[in-house]
């Protein structure tokens, strides 16, 4: 079992930053990948960014050049740095971890983002 507890989230102005945490109760050395997921209301849960055990990088189109997703094994702590936020990155922000064949998720943190 793998616990996940994010932290960071917050109500910003456009324009603005946050910078989101995810502590793993785990080291986090051998996951396959750690990611930041989010769902607005009404909308499914879409990945926002990922990063997997050899630090490589994937992230959805709409937060290219503004989000930065980076990873601390001896913290065993995921980042996610979010710059120039815009009104429509507004959703609860879960923080995902890949351990083989398993899926742990973080009880989610909102950010809102006001215009």
């Amino acid at each position: 079992q793998v616990q996940l507890v994010e932290s960071g989230g917050g109500l910003v102005q456009a324009g603005g930053s946050l910078r989101l945490s995810c502590a793993s109760s785990r080291s986090i050395f051998s996951f396959n990948s750690m990611g930041w997921y989010r769902q607005a209301p009404g909308n499914q849960r879409e990945l926002v960014a990922s990063i997997n055990s050899g630090s490589s990088t994937n992230y959805a189109d709409s937060v290219k050049g503004r989000f930065t997703i980076s990873r601390d094994n001896a913290k065993n702590t995921v980042y996610l740095q979010m710059n120039s936020l815009k009104p429509e990155d507004t959703a609860v922000y879960y923080c995902n971890a890949e351990i083989i064949v398993y899926n742990y998720w973080g009880q989610g943190t909102q950010v809102t983002v006001s215009s």
